[in-house]
């Protein structure tokens, strides 16, 4: 009887944590729209060899300051999100 009531137990337990984990993950174009850093698409070639994506050469003409003023925005939406997480 013990053993029933704990697999019962068990099981309801992995469903519920289960159902938790995908209800808390947001929907990539919502959070990207937001601001949000941590949704990164990357290609099948670079998540397994990310050397092969790096590119070395000089920065086109106006590349270098959208790079800059992205990274403050990113920078900027992280401090917010951690300032809503306290």
């Amino acid at each position: 009887m013990t053993s029933k009531v704990l697999s019962r137990s068990a099981f309801f337990l992995t469903v519920a944590a289960a159902l938790a984990a995908c209800s808390s993950t947001k929907n990539p174009e919502s959070a990207s729209a937001a601001g949000d850093a941590r949704v990164v698409t990357t290609s099948p070639e670079c998540r397994l060899n990310r050397s092969a994506c790096i590119y070395e050469g000089r920065y086109e003409s106006g590349e270098k300051q959208y790079a800059e003023e992205e990274a403050r925005r990113l920078n900027q939406a992280s401090i917010n999100r951690l300032r809503r997480v306290r």
